[in-house]
């Protein structure tokens, strides 16, 4: 069976980077067709910048990288260096990439590669603000039936918010966007902070990723030891969660989600719960189901995989 094309698109972001080399690290299932990057975690210089690390730190330089939107679409721009650190990535010490952006823009290259790709072709992976695909989607809406699946790491439920006490950072920061892109019809399954929380990375499986003696491995265990010290202190372990890998291991693994079909909307009005995601786990509106919503995941089949996958890299 022929590797899935995905498209990433990101804003990296210590979690970011790590679903990038998961999936960098499983090319017999992923095919990485382009790397595009938006502004969210830090302004789209840096994460423009730190895709390229990542891919150079993959020694995968032959994944194109596109610069894409560098605010969301109605909303300020909101970033995260407090979680983040000044760069996106603190933590790991990654040359300066001497790869360079392509020249198109990532809405650009989204719109072209959907157009020219069987229809059902192209897996969209979302691991920040949707602004880039809402963007793509609403520039040439003959793309929107060409899309296989969007696939995001955003949103949540049961958890509530990470960033207002009803919204998720990735669905805060551009809600316009991801409402398009929830009511476009496209299939979209959503792995939000209700899954992520239960894939939280511990010292003791860093020290595994460490122990394979991958370059890439090691590095990113550096950056997880910055993201767990420097981010949430919410939880009450050493343990944290992993969010954005949870897309990767979705496509590789689906199996090992708890997974139900709900209608899911995009809260854009309300100055309290702007951003929420309303999921109607129970199926009480009978609004059409429109969305896969992963609730949890086998975290030992997850983290196997995961650290199968990077520590095969370089």
């Amino acid at each position: 069976m022929s590797a899935r094309k995905i498209i990433i698109d990101t804003d990296p972001g210590h979690d970011d980077a790590f679903a990038i080399l998961f999936a960098l690290g499983s090319p017999e299932e992923l095919e990485v067709v382009g790397i595009t990057t938006v502004a969210g975690n830090v302004p789209l210089p840096l994460t423009s910048l730190n895709a390229l690390k990542v891919v150079e730190l993959a020694k995968r330089t032959d994944v194109p990288v596109f610069a894409g939107c560098a605010a969301p679409m109605v909303r300020k721009l909101l970033t995260a260096e407090h979680i983040h650190g000044e760069t996106g990535i603190d933590g790991a010490d990654l040359p300066h990439p001497v790869t360079p952006l392509q020249k198109e823009h990532a809405v650009n290259f989204i719109v072209r590669t959907l157009m020219e790709a069987p229809e059902g072709e192209i897996t969209i992976c979302t691991l920040g603000p949707m602004t880039n695909v809402a963007m793509a989607m609403t520039m040439e809406p003959r793309i929107i039936p060409r899309i296989r699946e969007v696939v995001l790491m955003g949103g949540g439920f049961f958890e509530g918010g990470n960033t207002t006490p009803a919204a998720e950072f990735n669905i805060f920061v551009d809600p316009h966007a991801a409402h398009k892109v929830f009511a476009s019809g496209v299939p979209v399954t959503m792995a939000g902070i209700d899954c992520t929380y239960t894939a939280q990375m511990t010292p003791e499986w860093l020290q595994k990723l460490r122990n394979t003696g991958s370059h890439a491995a090691v590095q990113a265990a550096n950056l997880a030891d910055f993201f767990r010290q420097y981010g949430s202190h919410k939880f009450p372990t050493e343990a944290r969660p992993i969010h954005d890998a949870c897309v990767t291991g979705y496509l590789l693994a689906p199996e090992i989600y708890e997974q139900r079909m709900c209608h899911v909307t995009v809260d854009i009005s309300s100055p309290v719960t702007i951003g929420m995601t309303v999921v109607d786990w129970w199926g009480v509106t009978g609004n059409d189901k429109n969305c896969n919503v992963l609730r949890r995941v086998d975290a030992d089949a997850f983290f196997a995989l995961m650290l199968e996958r990077i520590g095969s890299l370089p």
